[in-house]
């Protein structure tokens, strides 16, 4: 350590402080539940919003030198959050960059990476976080799981040089294990959550998530981790509970042994939305506030599918599961965070977490709006960060996308992003769009600050003092 003075600031580093910049001519839609509102700006100063409100209003008490990016009307929302994301698994720095540059610049801020190797993983953290990288914040867990999960292939791709099970970001937990300090040691990887997995029976995912919220860490768990069911889960405190189709294990008249043993599901139990142990299940999820991170478009993006027949009508029967008992869970009033757990194709100019909305509302039936909330709000509230994001509001990070088209009309129209602005620094759509045709010039010098972007125009506004300002007309 010296005590040399920093250089210049990482190329994607947050807004720095007392730089006030202005958006205005928004309609916004704040991610709240208030209805969307035109002729709205938002000021913010470096990282963090100051203030939303009446463009008017704003107007008459802004300082001198804020820069102000006129949006002419353009639709924002709350960054959006993809709340089951695995960039390690197995460790591929180029191939992490690439999908992180693509999610900020498709308007995500924020993921959950549910548990992958963490050596790389808190790296990628701290290089989104400081600038060094684009992408977007990324909060991540510790898993805890039986012993006989740690043959799993996985395991060893996360723990390479080490010995899955006992590594502080993969540990092997028993009736022996001294949870104070393996959550400890969990929390001693800058992990946001511990990650409940697999062969854990009840008492023993009690006894974690005991120890965990003693000492202050959120426990996000698989939906069944076999023995133990969801409602045993749900029971035991789990903040969140992963994985849609893992419900289908609730009071199932089969044992449920382990992980690898799992019993085969009766699809047609479902079939009508109305299960009556679901049901209670989803009453109880509602009374203690759990968050499902339903991953419900997970099967029908072929991510998962195999090559034969029989893997296609595998993968069939459990999308429709999967939009049966999310569509269960939204009626009967369940908090759904939106994962993906899978990517699309490098080639895909959009990330997963689009496929994922555009399935809640064409399979699940929630609407436009209600999938929106879900997609920030309540994604920021799985990450245990609903104080800090997950709305555009004074004192939450500087976190939102501009679009050229309703949402609200068309979740199709998320694809219209121009523009992602992450904790106030600005990420142009079509930079990346031209780093993809190989006609990419340099990012991060967009900020406040910096130069303007060439295809904003520049104009002089008259202020509430007689003063002129820049004032950018974002595209």
């Amino acid at each position: 350590m010296t005590d040399e003075t920093p250089g210049a600031p990482a190329p994607y580093a947050p807004a720095a402080e007392g730089t006030v910049a202005v958006y205005r001519g928004a309609t916004l839609f704040d991610g709240t539940g208030a209805p969307a509102r035109g002729s709205t700006s938002i000021v913010i100063d470096g990282p963090v919003i100051r203030a939303v409100g009446d463009d008017a209003e704003i107007a008459v008490d802004l300082p001198a030198d804020a820069r102000v990016f006129d949006l002419d009307g353009r639709f924002v929302i709350p960054g959006l959050i993809d709340s089951h994301q695995h960039i390690a698994t197995p460790p591929d720095r180029p191939a992490a960059e690439a999908v992180l540059r693509r999610l900020v610049h498709g308007g995500v801020t924020a993921i959950r990476d549910m548990a992958d190797d963490l050596r790389q993983v808190g790296d990628l953290a701290r290089a989104t976080l400081v600038g060094e990288i684009p992408g977007p914040d990324i909060r991540y867990a510790a898993l805890m799981a039986g012993p006989g999960f740690f043959d799993d292939p996985r395991t060893h791709q996360v723990s390479q040089g080490e010995t899955p099970g006992a590594v502080p970001w993969m540990q092997a937990v028993t009736k022996d294990t001294d949870l104070r300090i393996a959550v400890a040691l969990a929390r001693g990887t800058h992990a946001s959550a511990i990650k409940v997995y697999a062969d854990l029976d009840h008492e023993t995912v009690a006894a974690i998530t005991e120890e965990a919220h003693r000492q202050g860490v959120p426990v996000w768990a698989h939906a069944t981790v076999f023995p133990a069911a969801p409602g045993q889960i749900v029971a035991a405190g789990a903040d969140s509970v992963s994985h849609v189709t893992l419900l289908a294990f609730e009071g199932t008249d089969e044992p449920l042994t382990s992980y690898k043993t799992k019993p085969k599901v009766d699809h047609e139990r479902f079939a009508a939305g109305d299960d009556p142990r679901i049901e209670e299940l989803f009453a109880l999820m509602r009374q203690r506030g759990t968050v499902l991170d339903a991953t419900a478009g997970m099967w029908a993006s072929g991510a998962l599918a195999g090559e034969g027949p029989e893997d296609e009508e595998r993968a069939a029967a459990n999308t429709a599961l999967a939009a049966v008992l999310t569509a269960q869970a939204h009626r009967a009033g369940v908090e759904i965070a939106t994962g993906t757990d899978y990517e699309t194709d490098a080639e895909d100019p959009f990330p997963a977490l689009h496929e994922e909305l555009a399935f809640l509302v064409e399979r699940c039936g929630m609407s436009p709006a209600q999938v929106l909330r879900s997609a920030t709000l309540i994604g920021a509230r799985s990450a245990g960060a609903e104080d800090v994001m997950g709305s555009v509001e004074a004192g939450k990070l500087a976190n939102f996308v501009v679009l050229e088209d309703d949402p609200l009309r068309d979740i199709a129209n998320l694809r219209s992003v121009t523009l992602t602005v992450k904790r106030g620094r600005r990420f142009e759509r079509r930079d990346f769009e031209r780093a993809a045709s190989g006609a990419a010039r340099p990012e991060g010098v967009q900020g406040h600050g910096a130069e303007a972007p060439a295809a904003a125009r520049l104009v002089e506004e008259t202020g509430p003092a007689g003063e002129t300002r820049p004032v950018e007309e974002t595209r």
